[in-house]
């Protein structure tokens, strides 16, 4: 005797809501990135906030004065400016996706030297929930410095 299949549930009508909340396409994402470095590139910070979301966590590896992980867009919003002091510059080059991931090659002057950098964004509900930099740490160490320990 053969049980009858279950229905398979129709696809829903906005297949851009799950239980995760607002679905976005790789290109959607995409989008989300590129108007937040072109907001940075202007100077539109406001903007470039807008894009975080509430508990973003920011990763800066290595061991300047300005590496660490930032959690919060306070905590982002203060170490961005710490990068601004020595006149950073950031020059998207190419954007890659895959879901809810996206690659920012970029161009990233400071201090009068350059490097290049891959900085891996990771999104959610059309908002950044975590970033992690992958650039020239030492660079970073000759224009701020490097981390003080504290005396134990």
């Amino acid at each position: 005797m053969r049980l009858p299949r279950p229905a398979t549930p129709s696809r829903p009508k906005y297949w851009m809501h799950n239980k995760r909340g607002i679905e976005m396409s790789a290109q959607d994402n995409k989008d989300i990135i590129e108007k937040g470095y072109a907001a940075f590139a202007a100077g539109d910070l406001e903007t470039v906030m807008s894009l975080f979301d509430d508990d973003v966590e920011w990763v800066q590896p290595g061991e300047s004065a300005v590496s660490g992980t930032f959690h919060g867009k306070a905590e982002v919003m203060e170490h961005l400016g710490r990068l601004a002091e020595k006149s950073l510059t950031v020059k998207m080059d190419r954007l890659i996706a895959d879901g809810d991931t996206v690659v920012a090659l970029t161009d990233v002057t400071v201090g009068g030297e350059t490097s290049r950098d891959a900085d891996v964004f990771t999104l959610r509900d059309g908002k950044t929930v975590h970033v992690h930099v992958h650039g020239d740490t030492s660079m970073m160490e000759r224009i701020f410095g490097k981390k003080q320990l504290a005396a134990g």
